[in-house]
């Protein structure tokens, strides 16, 4: 029959027919077997078709990530480039430079640097007075032939003088011979020496061939100047004096134990300080010390009141400034972020309020903007709001505490710091925030409580750059003789700049002091006084701070 699906079966017999059945039901068991079979495969497919597509997603969050990854990367070696090559000078340019980002500017960088000179919106220098220094006259008239009519011949009379002064400098090396005048007895008394000497002048060095003059200049030279020694002695040459360097360095080594008294009493009175600031910076010692890989030493400095201190120490740990300062003072210190501040005991018992600086902070909004083009405006839009946060600080301190000018100062800017602390709030809330922004941001949030402490003590700055001006001297002497050869040498710089900074801050002429000091140990037998306590700044009379003052019409 056409069109039929299956072929009628032919007239069988009974035994063929079963048969038949029995082929035919080894077919079905075979097709159902089959059929398991296929929906077994069917299913392991499914689980495989599954499998390799949670791996596909996998692979596709993994790769969104490593991309991310990268871009992470390539932003943090931008940043690193920068920091490595940039410009590191603060001097204002139309280019970019480390500590700015471009589109930071209230006005536009001008294509061309200002003009030299005076400017007129600006008032000019106050005129120096020289009155103080010592005149040498000098009388100056006209040649013999000089002096008649050039017509007529007549003589010329001698009149007054025109008058007008030049400073000039006179540096000379000398040698001071001391002849000590000797006395013979007209007596015949049978006791006593029969001559008697006058007394010889005091020496800082027994048997020093150096005066306390040339001490002096070695001093300030390399501590305050921070110059290599070779260099001062190279100068001292044009003007004929030869110094060996093995001299200098023995007797720096001789004078370093007149400077430890003086740098103990520093240490005393800067650790009693109500507020202060604190900094470190590496220095090399080129010394082997058990335990210690290396030669990279550090060199910290703490800002007290009216002390600057600096102490040398193997380690950057909080062990430093935990020992410098009393267990139980209470006290405020502006530190940076780093983590020696926070571990310190003094800081988790309550006693120490960590106060952070701003200008870190601003820091890390200028390297995401020069790491991440994309992130650019998110950074300067954070630029503008710490420079804005500046700006409502420094109107504040115009003010006088109480009036009604500093009150309302004082609103704008708590205003303006509870809108930077929801600005915080709500870009962490974004769960689209790049990772490099989260991370400055919670960073930021972090050290909140401490980067605040400036609206309710007016004693607080915005930031340690008080401290961090403090560790340039020696940064620049790191790099001119690059550290110290040994122990004592690192510790005698500790001490001179300890010595120096405070001199410097509480407005005494340091080389008159250190004059007068060096002076009193040499009549000391080269010693240091036993009696110290004169010689600190904050214990002169009026008359000698006056003698020693940088300004000598200052008598503050």
């Amino acid at each position: 029959m056409d069109g039929t699906l299956v072929d009628p079966l032919p007239a069988l017999e009974l035994a063929d027919l079963s048969e038949l059945v029995r082929d035919l039901h080894h077919e079905v068991r075979e097709l159902r077997q089959e059929v398991v079979d296929l929906r077994r495969a069917n299913f392991d497919l499914r689980k495989e078709v599954g499998y390799w597509k949670s791996m596909h997603a996998r692979a596709v969050d993994r790769a969104r990530k490593l991309e991310a990854e990268v871009e992470q990367l390539r932003g943090e070696n931008r940043k690193l480039q920068d920091q490595l090559f940039g410009r590191k000078s603060e001097k204002p340019l139309p280019r970019d430079r480390s500590n700015h980002l471009d589109g930071d500017e209230d006005e536009p960088i001008p294509l061309e640097p200002a003009k030299r000179g005076q400017r007129n919106d600006r008032p000019g220098p106050k005129r120096r007075d020289h009155s103080h220094l010592p005149v040498v006259e000098e009388l100056r008239g006209l040649p013999e032939d000089r002096r008649c009519c050039p017509r007529c011949g007549a003589v010329l009379v001698t009149g007054d003088t025109e008058d007008s002064e030049q400073v000039e400098i006179e540096v000379r090396a000398y040698r001071r011979r001391i002849r000590r005048r000797r006395y013979r007895r007209t007596c015949d008394c049978p006791v006593g020496p029969r001559t008697v000497t006058a007394a010889p002048p005091p020496k800082l060095i027994p048997k020093g061939l150096l005066g306390v003059s040339v001490w002096v200049e070695i001093l300030l030279d390399k501590f305050a100047s921070h110059r290599p020694t070779e260099r001062l002695l190279a100068y001292w040459r044009w003007l004929g004096l030869d110094v060996a360097a093995a001299t200098v360095a023995d007797g720096l080594k001789h004078l370093g134990p007149l400077f430890e008294p003086l740098q103990e009493a520093l240490l005393r009175r800067n650790a009693r300080s109500p507020f202060a600031q604190a900094d470190e910076t590496r220095w090399m010692v080129f010394i082997a010390r058990e335990g210690k890989v290396g030669h990279q030493w550090w060199l910290w400095v703490f800002l007290g009141t009216d002390t600057v201190v600096y102490r040398l120490d193997p380690s950057r740990s909080h062990n430093v400034p935990e020992g410098h300062f009393p267990d139980n003072l209470p006290m405020v210190m502006m530190v940076d972020r780093h983590a020696s501040y926070k571990a310190m005991a003094q800081v988790k018992a309550g006693h120490v309020i960590l106060a952070f600086c701003w200008a870190h902070v601003r820091r890390d909004f200028v390297k995401v903007g020069k790491g991440w083009d994309p992130s650019k405006p998110w950074a300067l839009a954070w630029l503008k709001r710490i420079r804005a946060l500046y700006r409502r600080h420094h109107e504040r301190r115009a003010h006088e505490a109480g009036g009604a000018a500093f009150a309302a100062a004082d609103v704008t800017l708590r205003e303006a710091v509870a809108a930077m602390k929801a600005q915080v709030e709500t870009e962490l809330a974004d769960p689209k925030l790049p990772t490099h922004c989260r991370k400055v941001l919670v960073s930021l949030e972090e050290h909140w409580t401490g980067l605040t402490h400036f609206v309710d003590d007016l004693r607080i700055p915005l930031d340690n750059n008080a401290s961090e001006r403090q560790m340039r001297g020696p940064a620049l002497g790191r790099k001119n003789y690059y550290g110290s050869g040994a122990l004592w040498s690192g510790q005698l710089a500790a001490m001179l700049f300890s010595l120096f900074a405070t001199l410097t801050l509480t407005g005494l002429n340091t080389r008159a002091w250190l004059t007068w000091y060096l002076q009193s140990c040499a009549e000391n037998g080269g010693r240091a006084p036993s009696d110290i306590e004169p010689f600190l700044p904050w214990n002169l009379s009026e008359v000698r701070r006056l003698e020693l003052s940088i300004d000598p019409d200052d008598s503050s």
